[in-house]
């Protein structure tokens, strides 16, 4: 399908036509026009905001994998230490992107549909190894789990770790993602989950003290964050700037704040329950363990018994509905909705969760 009539894909999601209006402009250069730094400077005054930051942030071009690469290679040097903290497809991603640039990594880990809860366990770990760089996931989106963070923060801050690395890709803008209070030196994030824009921006809130390492470790690379540093002040981007992709958003940005970022948290929240509830209705069962934070943007559920994941998603294709399977261990086994951003739309997911209903009442 090239557009989906009922779309709950976690990631790109649809793109509201305000946003999509922002790409049918024809743009100057964004090397030569001082309308584009003007852009530049407004976008990331929006992600401040949906961030809750006063840290800089890096705008871009590419979608949010970009980001994590580009955080890890702009910190980290061969040998120094990670403690990757991981619960899902992209924890333990995270953890083995740094070992394959050289890192020397101690991964705390958990089964799939669990949250973190072992604070004992990490604090342990921070004593005994000494990392140099913390890395999380909020949402772990193939999980549909939300990651507490605020007490890796304080553990972070009690022991002096210097580097707390977030992926947020898919929680900003969605749910609180507190980079200040939490103490994350570096919060990754994407264009395409809950802002609701084309997967083509990338970009990462830097701390002060985040800076000051990346200036030490001197990476240079298409991802590199050490250029971005004086690339507003001397209005010299290290490539050509994507003046399209960093107007799309801008518009997403301004979607979120002017609704208001409470009641959009409570909508996504709202979605999210009625989302379980109606699942778990109709007999299914969802992946988080009771005890585990379910996300506000995603929510995963077991392959009902009785049928394969590749003919019950042929089933709500046929429907006009269009879902997400999962990766690794949960392949195949678990299936995925993303009410998030333009989808945390209860009209669209009650759409959504009829077409399971009868598909499921089939079986």
């Amino acid at each position: 399908m090239e557009t989906y009539p009922i779309p709950m894909v976690p990631g790109p999601v649809r793109v509201p036509p305000q946003v999509l209006a922002a790409l049918q402009k024809d743009y100057g250069s964004g090397d030569l026009e001082r309308e584009f730094l003007d852009l530049y400077n407004q976008t990331e005054a929006n992600l401040q905001q949906l961030c809750a930051t006063r840290n800089r942030i890096v705008i871009q071009t590419g979608e949010g994998m970009l980001a994590l690469w580009g955080a890890l290679k702009s910190t980290l040097r061969p040998g120094e230490r990670v403690l990757a903290l991981a619960t899902g497809v992209f924890g333990y991603g995270i953890a083995e992107m740094a070992q394959a640039i050289g890192a020397e990594v101690k991964t705390i880990g958990l089964p799939y549909d669990a949250t973190l809860s072992n604070w004992d366990e990490i604090e342990a770990a921070i004593l005994e190894f000494k990392p140099k760089m913390i890395t999380a996931v909020h949402c772990e989106t193939p999980s549909g789990t939300l990651n507490p963070l605020a007490e890796v923060g304080r553990l972070k801050a009690k022991y002096g770790v210097p580097l707390f690395y977030v992926d947020a890709v898919s929680s900003i803008g969605g749910t609180p993602v507190e980079v200040d209070a939490w103490g994350i030196d570096l919060a990754l994030g994407g264009s395409q989950k809950v802002l609701s824009a084309p997967p083509m921006m990338a970009f990462v809130a830097v701390s002060e003290a985040a800076w000051e390492i990346i200036e030490q470790v001197d990476y240079v690379g298409y991802d590199a964050l050490k250029p971005f540093r004086q690339a507003q002040a001397r209005f010299e981007f290290p490539y050509t700037p994507n003046w399209h992709g960093v107007a799309t958003l801008k518009v997403a940005s301004d979607l979120l704040l002017q609704e208001g970022l409470t009641n959009v948290f409570a909508r996504h929240e709202q979605v999210a329950a009625y989302c379980r509830q109606r699942l778990q209705a109709m007999g299914l069962r969802l992946l988080p363990r009771p005890d585990a934070v379910p996300s506000p943007t995603v929510t995963a559920v077991y392959v009902p018994e009785g049928i394969s994941w590749p003919e019950l998603d042929a089933r709500f294709r046929r429907r006009g509905l269009v879902v997400g399977g999962s990766y690794g261990p949960l392949a195949g086994k678990v299936f995925r909705l993303g009410h998030m951003g333009s989808q945390a739309d209860l009209a669209l997911v009650t759409q959504a969760l009829d077409v399971i209903e009868d598909v499921v009442r089939g079986l």
